[in-house]
C-alpha cells in the first residue's frame, strides 16, 4: 500500500510540472522573451555588418537570435514558476 501512495505522489507531483510547462509554453512572457532577446541579436548583428552585407550572413540573424532565446528561456522559465507558484501558494 506504501508503494502505490508513493507512486500516487509521484504522479501528482509530474502532474504539476506537466501543467506548468504548459503555462509556460502559452505564457506571454515567453513570448515576449523571446521577441526581446531576438531583437537584441538582430541590433547586435547589425552592428557588425554591412547594410550591404552578404544574405546568408543577414539570414543568420534570426536563427541565432532564436537559438539564443531558447537558451536563455530556461532561467527565466523557472524565475516564472516561482513567481507562479508563491501567488498560488503552492
Amino acid at each position: 500500500m506504501i508503494d502505490m501512495e508513493k507512486e500516487l505522489e509521484e504522479i501528482k507531483e509530474r502532474n504539476k510540472r506537466v501543467e506548468l510547462d504548459k503555462r509556460w509554453e502559452t505564457s506571454i512572457t515567453r513570448k515576449i522573451t523571446i521577441c526581446i532577446l531576438t531583437y537584441i541579436v538582430v541590433i547586435i548583428f547589425t552592428i557588425f555588418i554591412n547594410k550591404e552585407g552578404n544574405m546568408f550572413l543577414n539570414s543568420l540573424i534570426p536563427v541565432i537570435g532564436f537559438f539564443l532565446s531558447t537558451q536563455s528561456l530556461q532561467i527565466i522559465k523557472k524565475i516564472w514558476i516561482k513567481y507562479i507558484n508563491k501567488n498560488k501558494g503552492v
